[in-house]
């Protein structure tokens, strides 16, 4: 299946929208964990961070709850660095839950992906091509590995030292941060100069 090249970062609630979104999408994606949002000084700092670098556009459900958390990410970030995109009320029920929200909308996850895309173009995303395409750290997994951040005694350990000094959440999945690296630095060499100069 094509994926869609985003250049912002998104910012959605669940797990699970994260998950239906990165089956179609090329995007940084962060998650809220719903209202755990409000009391998570360093999510709220990575995600102002990630406005700063690349913008972004919250993606969350049509519910109160989802308006709720809209205007809880928003505060304190330029209003030229967001991007609002609002998936329309559809009621249903998604397939892994037995019952129906509370307001009986479907949410991200359970909206089609031709309406998401849709949303995201209606918001003024850009959706990357060669010409638009900012330039990225290109990091894999194995350069994790070879850089000491994964697969060794003390990964863990470097993990959360980067974490740090990014001003990043300090148990962040690797596959999170590697992808966030990917998104804050434009080569390689500036992520490798920025180890040396915090003597990671």
């Amino acid at each position: 299946m094509r994926k869609y090249k985003i250049v912002e970062t998104i910012v959605v609630e669940g797990k699970y929208d994260k998950i239906k979104l990165a089956s179609v999408l090329d995007a940084n994606i962060i998650v809220t964990n719903g209202f755990n949002v409000f009391q998570n000084e360093e999510k709220v700092r990575q995600i102002r961070m990630m406005a700063q670098k690349t913008g972004i556009v919250i993606l969350t459900d049509s519910d109160r709850a989802g308006f709720m958390i809209r205007n809880y990410v928003k505060q304190g970030i330029p209003p030229e660095n967001i991007k609002q995109a609002y998936v329309p009320d559809v009621f249903g029920k998604e397939k892994r839950k037995r019952a129906y929200s509370k307001e009986g909308k479907l949410g991200v996850e359970g909206i089609d992906v031709e309406t998401i895309i849709s949303t995201l173009r209606n918001a003024g995303c850009h959706f990357g091509d060669e010409q638009t395409q900012k330039n990225s750290a290109d990091l894999s997994k194995a350069d994790m590995y070879l850089l000491g951040f994964s697969g060794q005694d003390d990964s863990a350990r470097k993990r959360e030292n980067l974490c740090t000094a990014l001003s990043l959440p300090k148990k962040m999945p690797p596959n999170s941060l590697l992808d966030t690296i990917n998104t804050l630095f434009d080569s390689k060499e500036a992520f490798i100069t920025f180890m040396e100069e915090n003597e990671l």
